[in-house]
């Protein structure tokens, strides 16, 4: 898999390595993790999530868990996509910088046949961005949107926050908005099998017209992009934020809200989410950490890997 990223300095490089990833090569799968969030537990323990966030052993473990667990899986996946909210430390936070260093130092432990792709998320870059919190994001974890192909698949990787609030930078909302109407000309010239995004925030969690909160995005913001990536024929969205499972479908758009590596706010464990692409569909499982970790993708999943086209 190689990353084709809005600010890559060697972009033609970059595409010529990419021209065997255009065309489908028969099923594959990739992991799906959201929110290892390093400080939440703590923090929504007290009761206060600005500045209870000094300790994070918990999710050290849950993290290293999720490592452990896509290390063991067989055959490999196609990559491990983080969705958003490594670290609580919001931008200027007190334990920032000791939070990266923790959640870097377990994650390089991943196979190295395994690319990691990172999605900003709102504790990230913070709930308003500026151009100064997003160069530091890239700075430490990479771009903030790119795109890449697998095996005949486009996936897009946006920065959810630009669509939440990008008050103190509309003209980097305006340039992702601007590379996103390539990247779709890109997807149809090549006639790729699917498309695939990856944001932090959902654009909704069970109904497109629910009413807008802080999980979601504001219902004229989301309708708008649920129509472009409608009529640009996107299958899923993949998300996390929510810190529970959800999600729901607009005219064959699904919309896929995945549940925390670290701190939970609902009823759901701690888990992953497997993929499968097949030359048909996309099909998902969410796994808890123990699950995964003991037994491995279900025989059903492994089989849709099996069947060569």
């Amino acid at each position: 898999m190689y990353t084709c990223s809005a600010g890559g300095a060697d972009k033609q490089l970059v595409r010529e390595k990419q021209d065997d990833e255009y065309e489908w090569k028969g099923p594959f799968y990739f992991i799906q993790g959201a929110d290892p969030q390093f400080g939440l537990i703590k923090a929504w323990a007290v009761g206060d999530t600005n500045n209870g966030d000094d300790e994070w052993k918990e999710e050290i473990k849950l993290t290293e868990q999720a490592v452990q667990a896509v290390n063991k899986l067989n055959p490999k996946p196609k990559f491990f996509v983080l969705c958003g909210d490594l670290i609580h430390g919001m931008p200027g936070s007190q334990w920032r910088k000791d939070q990266e260093r923790d959640l870097k130092n377990i994650l390089k432990n991943t196979d190295q046949d395994i690319p990691l792709v990172f999605v900003s998320g709102n504790h990230d870059i913070g709930n308003t961005p500026t151009r100064e919190t997003i160069d530091n994001y890239c700075k430490s974890w990479g771009d903030d949107y790119f795109s890449f192909w697998v095996g005949g698949v486009f996936f897009l990787v946006l920065n959810s926050q630009l669509y939440f609030d990008s008050s103190k930078c509309p003209e980097l909302k305006q340039a992702q908005d601007v590379w996103l109407n390539e990247q779709l000309a890109v997807a149809e010239k090549h006639k790729c099998k699917h498309i695939i995004v990856f944001q932090h925030i959902p654009l909704f969690l069970r109904e497109p017209d629910e009413d807008h909160d802080y999980f979601n995005l504001e219902k004229s913001v989301r309708q708008g992009i649920m129509e472009k990536f409608h009529k640009a024929g996107i299958k899923a969205v993949f998300s996390g934020h929510y810190h529970r499972n959800a999600g729901g479908s607009y005219r064959g758009l699904e919309m896929v809200v995945t549940s925390a590596i670290g701190c939970q706010l609902g009823e759901d464990t701690h888990g992953l989410r497997v993929v499968v692409v097949t030359d048909e569909k996309i099909v998902h499982r969410y796994y808890s950490l123990d699950e995964l970790s003991s037994q491995g993708m279900e025989k059903e999943l492994l089989d849709m890997l099996a069947k060569q086209n």
